[in-house]
């Protein structure tokens, strides 16, 4: 492969805005930071735009189709938090640079009956497509328990059939419009979670009310993959999570949706809708809507509080497949929506670009990417302007690269 040189970039690198303005590329790695570009190489002139680490969406419900849709939002990576793309189920897309790359927990325990059955109509698989049982699916864990011990017996399940981290449900359908859900108990959880940790595997938590927030920071959960919605935050729950060094992927464009509030604002965006298709606008211009008595101000001033205290934040978006009543969030164009949430809940630009970069990929092990440095992989955004400064420009998007390969014009 020809080696690229991108110059005359502003480069921000996952964590800071270099001095350097070139970043030299071969093949699927990047090679340099700063420098002259070689003879013969071939020159991107970035002139007046920035270059970004490819982005995370680190809360999906995905499929190839969907990862396609992703990466053209510079979504290099998305963290599927129910599903069926476990390692051996994606081998494919690994060596596909038209798709982002992912990374699964499989199936997440929870009890029979338990969220997110109460989502789907009868005879519908509560999995990541949402979609009926396929043939194909014999291999797929569906870890269902009641009790610790059925939840332990259930991990190296998961870890032998290629999770790469592990979930646990925590959701009384409070939320959800369906109160008295079948839950996990706190011993149920605790033992699977201290299970998990002696296979040396990550676990998260869904969590979207205070009450199970505690449950999950109690049991030693690695990280929330939701903020809690139903109340406003209290300084003793915010000093429990950051105090366990919790990380939290606060997925408010899904807390929106949930409200009634639906992803219009993103939709009616041109730099939108000329990268999605007509079901997944549709799907964006609708909404969750089950809790509509929920506050968005309440999670804003959650999140800037975690963030205050220290809380590792991580960009997520929640996006699954493209039918309206999963709707208000798309897979790609929502992570630039909580981008957008994060600065209006008080981070900097910078720290919103941290949250969907280097973070994840720091709290998630992904040490070969989430940064612009010698030796990780060549996953990059370019966009015009400077989004360090003013967050919109994210979506002001010229190229995409995953793995050096530079992504064709929709």
């Amino acid at each position: 492969m020809t080696m690229t040189a991108i110059t005359h970039a502003r480069v921000f690198d996952g964590e800071r805005v270099r001095d350097e303005t070139t970043v030299l590329l071969d093949g699927p790695t990047i090679t340099a930071v700063g420098g002259e570009a070689p003879a013969g190489a071939e020159i991107v002139d970035a002139r007046g735009g920035t270059l970004l680490p490819g982005l995370f969406d680190a809360h999906t419900h995905t499929s190839e189709q969907a990862l396609a849709f992703a990466l053209r939002f510079g979504v290099t990576t998305e963290l599927e938090m129910q599903g069926a793309l476990t390692k051996a189920r994606r081998a494919h897309i690994e060596q596909n640079d038209a798709v982002a790359d992912v990374r699964s927990a499989g199936f997440g325990i929870t009890p029979p009956g338990g969220h997110p059955s109460e989502l789907f109509p009868k005879g519908k698989r509560p999995g990541g497509d949402g979609g009926p049982a396929r043939d194909d699916s014999s291999d797929l864990v569906m870890p269902f328990a009641t009790t610790p011990e059925e939840a332990i017996a259930f991990i190296p399940k998961l870890v032998e059939s290629g999770s790469d981290y592990i979930k646990f449900m925590v959701d009384d359908g409070t939320v959800e419009g369906h109160p008295g859900l079948p839950c996990l108990d706190q011993a149920t959880l605790s033992a699977g979670v201290a299970e998990a940790h002696r296979h040396g595997m990550l676990t998260v938590a869904h969590a979207l009310t205070l009450d199970a927030t505690r449950m999950a920071v109690e049991a030693g959960v690695d990280g929330l993959v939701h903020v809690f919605m139903d109340r406003p935050h209290t300084e003793e729950i915010i000093q429990l999570i950051a105090g366990s060094g919790m990380f939290v992927v606060p997925c408010v464009v899904l807390n929106a949706s949930m409200m009634g509030i639906t992803g219009e604002i993103s939709a009616g965006d041109e730099r939108v809708a000329s990268r999605l298709d007509d079901s997944w606008l549709t799907t964006l211009r609708s909404s969750f809507g089950h809790y509509p008595q929920g506050r968005l101000d309440d999670v804003l001033a959650t999140v800037k509080a975690l963030h205050d205290a220290g809380v590792d934040l991580l960009v997520g978006s929640d996006a699954s497949v493209p039918v309206p009543f999963l709707g208000g969030v798309a897979h790609g164009a929502s992570v630039h929506h909580e981008l957008r949430y994060l600065v209006q809940a008080g981070l900097s630009p910078a720290d919103a670009l941290r949250a969907a970069t280097a973070t994840p990929a720091r709290r998630f092990s992904l040490d070969d990417r989430g940064r612009i440095a010698e030796g990780l992989r060549a996953d990059l955004l370019l966009v015009d302007g400077d989004p360090t400064a003013d967050i919109d420009h994210t979506l002001d998007i010229r190229a995409v690269w995953r793995r050096g390969t530079r992504l064709a014009a929709n």
